[in-house]
């Protein structure tokens, strides 16, 4: 990410002092959504229409510092924080929401997470790459009978040996919805080691794509994100060395806890992007669409419609930006119960919900245009459905807020 130029606050207009964020963040914002007009929006259409994986766009990215943006920059990372890489998620999101999901999948769910968890030498061994968008990162936890109940249902085994080699685990099992998985190098992937522990028996490991007994299934067809490849991975005896355990053995748990609260802080500034981009969309065709020989913006109801849109997105707004505040000073360990699991979980929640009433208005004001495939609002509208679904969905956040509301 190249150097922002301060602004001075004194410049900055009512509407940007309303978002609560500082002259250097506009700039972030400003500067993460100009290189994503140019660089990602002209990839979107094909992407989508062909489930087409553009497969230079992530070094393009790295390249130009928008990966490992909360990692230090003695890993290959810019040394920012997580509210940073929330704001270039939002700009990406506006753009081309299918790589900004690839995106937060390799940045947060994989890089990240190794980052807050792993020991030097595993940093040094992947983290640079990582960081320069050469290798594509992954989280392999859902399972085909594992999804809301990840960890109590999970039947992926990790058992140690040791043969000629050196130490090792041997992996079996199947990961199910895995994105990034038909284009990942590094994978996150968490196993049982103890069977009889539960969720307490669970660890994480790094995967390479070229480890034997790893292998992606099948490439899913998804109704949404079509650029953004998603996979059935399957282990047959992986073996994994012992040096690529994430953390204790048994310490998965808190891997996974602390990373689903980070993930959800996440998701929220991605809804926030289409949102955006549905409303621009929307006030552009109703200034240009013609009916009754007159712009269909005159219109009383058209322009309720948009009123609804733009509160709805300033909400959103405001309750991710808290959010990924709050994230912001997560220790390494800490989630998964508390304040934090509650806030990140009700901006998602919150976010998603009103992401879709945004787009519901955006495609019955686009009226038959936008029901066509081939549009950009359907192409929005098609999307939306999985940030009600992935990160935990809809129905277990409230579960968590209620939870956390009910221990007081």
């Amino acid at each position: 990410m190249s150097h922002t130029t301060h602004i001075d606050p004194a410049l900055l207009t009512v509407g940007q002092r309303f978002t609560g964020l500082s002259a250097d963040e506009q700039e972030v914002l400003a500067q993460a959504d100009r290189f994503a007009r140019q660089e990602l929006y002209p990839l979107a259409p094909r992407m989508d229409n062909d489930e087409w994986w553009p497969p230079e766009a992530f070094r393009t990215i790295g390249a130009n510092g928008y990966f490992g943006i909360p990692v230090p920059e003695a890993w290959g990372g810019s040394g920012l924080d997580l509210f940073t890489s929330g704001l270039v998620l939002q700009a990406f999101g506006r753009w081309n929401h299918a790589l900004a999901l690839s995106w937060v999948a390799h940045e947060n769910l994989c890089l990240y997470n190794l980052y807050r968890n792993c020991n030097d030498e595993q940093r040094q061994r992947y983290l640079p790459g990582l960081c320069s968008g050469k290798l594509i990162g992954a989280l392999g936890l859902t399972e085909p009978g594992a999804g809301s109940d990840a960890m109590g249902s999970m039947r992926t085994t990790a058992t140690p040996g040791r043969d000629a080699d050196g130490d090792h685990y041997l992996l079996n099992g199947t990961k199910i919805y895995i994105t990034n998985g038909p284009v990942a190098d590094v994978l996150l992937v968490y196993a049982k080691t103890d069977r009889e522990k539960g969720a307490k028996g669970i660890s994480a490991f790094i995967v390479e794509k070229d480890f034997p007994g790893f292998r992606v299934a099948q490439k899913l067809t998804k109704m949404g994100y079509r650029g953004s490849p998603t996979a059935e991975l399957v282990f047959e005896n992986c073996r994994v060395p012992a040096r690529n355990l994430v953390g204790e053995e048994n310490g998965g748990v808190k891997v996974v806890m602390s990373g689903l609260d980070l993930e959800r802080a996440l998701v929220a500034p991605l809804c926030l992007g289409i949102a955006e981009r549905a409303l621009e969309l929307s006030i552009d065709y109703a200034r240009t669409r013609q009916q009754f020989g007159q712009p269909i913006g005159n219109f009383q109801l058209i322009r309720g419609k948009l009123a609804e849109m733009y509160v709805w997105i300033e909400s959103m707004r405001l309750f991710t930006y808290q959010a990924l505040r709050a994230a912001n000073h997560l220790e390494i360990g800490g989630g998964g119960r508390g304040e934090i699991h509650k806030i990140t979980a009700a901006s998602v929640m919150f976010a998603a919900d009103n992401m879709n009433k945004v787009l519901d208005e955006a495609v019955q004001i686009h009226g038959g245009s936008g029901y066509i495939w081939e549009s950009e609002v359907n192409r929005l509208y098609r999307a939306i459905k999985l940030l009600e679904i992935g990160a935990g969905t809809t129905e277990v956040r409230k579960i968590i807020i209620a939870d956390e509301l009910m221990l007081r």
